[in-house]
């Protein structure tokens, strides 16, 4: 009976210390998609990028545009050229595609290494925003990634503030 009550005691102990020291707890979350959408150092990433590529993705599609058109021409013109003449225009529209593939690959993987450069960043300039959080509203815990947090701990819109403001300084 003694050690039932001694275990039941102890119990309760280790419930009411839990409970004291979990409200002592600070934790925040920070969503990392939001503030790479709504910071304006992440807007001002994106419009760099678009001017940066903007040309060659506007001779991209012009390029598309004229292969498309004499691909129509040839389909419109095959049945009455002669056979070498339609071997040669298929290779031509062929040959044409095939640069117009290696253009727009080269392309994807420039903007993909362009993106991955401003976003990492982005990133850094967020993280030390979250760390200068964490710091100064002495935070326990600041996780980024969650399956559901409340919004009673959610420091994204100061994140975002924080990084809008530094950037006008």
């Amino acid at each position: 009976m003694k050690s039932v009550l001694k275990t039941l005691m102890v119990t309760g102990l280790l419930v009411a210390a839990a409970t004291a020291s979990a409200q002592e707890f600070k934790i925040g979350y920070v969503n990392l998609d939001r503030v790479l959408r709504d910071a304006t150092p992440a807007k001002a990433a994106q419009a760099k990028l678009e001017v940066e590529f903007s040309r060659r993705e506007k001779e991209l599609t012009e390029t598309a545009q004229r292969i498309k058109s004499a691909s129509d021409k040839f389909e419109k013109d095959a049945p009455t050229l002669l056979e070498g003449e339609r071997g040669r225009r298929q290779r031509d529209l062929v040959e044409q595609d095939r640069e117009f593939q290696r253009k727009r690959r080269e392309f994807q993987e420039d903007l993909n290494q362009r993106k991955n450069e401003e976003l990492a960043s982005v990133l850094d300039r967020a993280n030390r925003v979250v760390k200068q959080i964490f710091d100064q509203e002495k935070y326990d815990l600041i996780v980024q990634e969650a399956v559901f947090a409340s919004p009673r701990v959610d420091i994204t819109d100061k994140v975002i503030k924080s990084l809008n403001t530094a950037l006008g300084k």
